[in-house]
């Protein structure tokens, strides 16, 4: 069983000081993973709900303007570390360009020497599409588009695409990706709907706000639509978080791994000092992340 920590890249998160003591920590107790989330800006009046909470209510505070972006999060921890995956936990594809969303996956691959996951995701902030000029409306099927554009660019040779949602050219791309034909593609959520993506298109899946009952029933479910495309669960990486769930102690860690998970994403207490945030990564090294190596 893996452990990956989710950065909290708000707050003190922003501070380059703070965001080097996660990563090299992390590394150093065996962490397999750091990832970013994304929100770009956030807005304090907002109808659409969040689905993590009961209230519907993302639990930041709006005035501190959004998340750390993810992709510049990660490039800087690429410099810093040299062993511990640099995933998006979740990257908005919809509300992105794909072209420069494949360049900067690509890049990050290349500087991190081949150490990217592109956790990816539909989006549900209606306000933040509106706020980026993007369509919140057909974002799932524009996310499957946006991807195969995408995937074409990470290919050799000139890369062409054309439906309703997006039309590309006979343009070329560099770099390529170390990570052949592309590093795996993530995807995020937990409706069927989001497993029917992971099953036609994915190397993996994210399950977030999740117990491991839950993810257990998830994880059934999404091994029947693997056998109906002929593929098999060995093919994908299987990633949860119970967020903010009383599902981070061992016996929960092995009733993630009966499940079928293969790694478990913690997020850390609060901390405003790189002394805090390392003391906070060291005991999950002592307590959680080197025994559930073991199980």
């Amino acid at each position: 069983m893996q452990i990956g920590i989710f950065l909290p890249t708000f707050g003190a998160g922003h501070r380059p000081e703070f965001l080097r003591a996660i990563a090299k920590t992390a590394e150093q107790v065996g962490a397999a993973a750091l990832w970013a989330p994304e929100h770009v800006v956030l807005t304090e009046h907002y109808e659409s709900q969040y689905p993590y909470a009961e209230d519907g209510r993302l639990p930041l505070d709006p005035s501190e303007g959004g998340l750390g972006d993810p992709f510049t999060v990660l490039t800087y921890l690429a410099a810093v570390t040299s062993r511990i995956r640099l995933g998006t936990g979740i990257c908005l594809v919809p509300q992105r360009n794909p072209v420069y969303t494949a360049k900067v996956v690509a890049q990050l691959d290349v500087l991190s020497a081949g150490r990217v996951d592109f956790g990816v995701g539909i989006g549900w902030l209606e306000e933040e599409f509106e706020a980026v000029g993007a369509p919140f409306e057909q974002r799932a099927q524009r996310t499957r588009a946006y991807l195969e554009v995408m995937k074409r660019l990470w290919s050799a040779g000139a890369a062409s695409y054309h439906t309703e949602f997006y039309t590309l050219r006979n343009v070329y791309m560099a770099p390529k990706p170390v990570q052949q034909p592309h590093p795996p593609i993530i995807f995020g959520g937990e409706s069927d709907a989001a497993l029917h993506r992971v099953a036609d298109l994915g190397q993996g899946w994210f399950g977030w706000n999740i117990a491991p009952e839950q993810a257990a029933e998830r994880v059934a479910a999404l091994d029947r639509l693997l056998a109906a495309r002929g593929r098999r669960r060995d093919e994908l990486s299987l990633t949860a978080s119970p967020y903010t769930l009383p599902s981070r102690d061992l016996d929960a860690m092995k009733r993630y791994r009966d499940a079928g998970i293969g790694q478990v994403v913690l997020l850390l207490p609060i901390s405003e000092t790189p002394d805090q945030v390392r003391a906070a990564i060291e005991w999950l090294g002592d307590n959680i992340i080197v025994p559930a190596a073991r199980l």
